[in-house]
């Protein structure tokens, strides 16, 4: 009886045809994918925006960049804290005692929010902050203005974006329009920086290029910028409009060259020196 079968170099032939085939179809599955993330990303900003509305409605006012005039220099929670009843994270507001620092909630900081991830993140991991203490990354955050955002001793921030220290904004009090400020934006997390330096002074102009910011100096921290969600420290969950977006600020360390951060003093560590 004969019997039908292939041939070696038919085999092969196949084999290449398909590699080929594949090889045309990767970039279009992977473009999708990513089209599909960034269409993810920007719902999640949405989701967000109209958290953002739904707190001024139930409020009369939006969430302010921080309180740091009730508890000392202890670390204050954030936006993301604060509008997750509108986010439809209910469980997760009830479980925060919002008298207590964080410090004292570890297992509120430990937790993934889901909509405060872009899709694209690659550190979409933990960050273990000592021995017993986990925090975790986030990609958004809230407009703090040009440059100069807090000047102790006065309670009141002195910052000009949509969300100020320790003040509470309307909407009434964005003079340009909703529609032309700049309310989120999406950050990197594990961002590194430099920080608590306590320079520059009081009156500095903004820097014009990244080297001017260099020179101010602090303590450089590798991998922790926008990696605490619960935070309401700038570094952690805001943006300042300093440089254009996507501004690479270079900074050398160690033989090493990483794009940077800044900030001259964490708000509340200071009763002087400005942020």
């Amino acid at each position: 009886m004969r019997r039908k079968a292939f041939t070696l170099v038919e085999l092969l032939v196949v084999i290449a045809v398909v590699g080929i085939l594949v090889g045309l179809l990767l970039p279009a599955v992977q473009s999708a994918r990513e089209a599909s993330r960034r269409v993810q990303c920007s719902n999640n900003l949405r989701q967000v925006g109209l958290a953002l509305f739904n707190h001024e409605s139930a409020t009369k006012r939006l969430p302010p960049l921080g309180d740091y005039q009730t508890s000392g220099n202890a670390v204050y929670w954030s936006i993301h804290a604060r509008l997750l009843p509108y986010c439809e994270q209910s469980a997760v507001y009830n479980i925060i005692n919002f008298n207590l620092p964080i410090s004292q909630q570890p297992h509120v900081a430990k937790l993934r929010i889901p909509h405060l991830l872009c899709p694209s993140e690659i550190n979409d991991r933990e960050r273990p902050d000592g021995p017993t203490f986990t925090h975790y990354p986030h990609n958004y955050g809230y407009n703090a203005g040009l440059w100069k955002i807090y000047n102790p001793p006065s309670i009141v921030g002195s910052g000009s974006g949509v969300f100020t220290v320790n003040q509470p904004q309307r909407l009434r009090d964005i003079i340009d329009g909703t529609s032309n400020s700049l309310g989120v934006a999406e950050v990197k997390a594990f961002t590194p920086y430099l920080r608590d330096g306590g320079t520059p002074n009081n009156d500095a102009p903004p820097p014009i290029t990244p080297d001017e910011l260099n020179r101010f100096g602090g303590e450089f921290k590798s991998d922790s910028g926008h990696t605490e969600w619960v935070d309401a420290w700038t570094h952690q969950t805001g943006f300042t409009t300093t440089f254009r977006p996507n501004k690479s600020c270079l900074y050398s360390y160690q033989g090493k060259v990483f794009d940077i951060d800044f900030n001259s003093m964490r708000e509340g560590r200071s009763n002087s020196v400005p942020t």
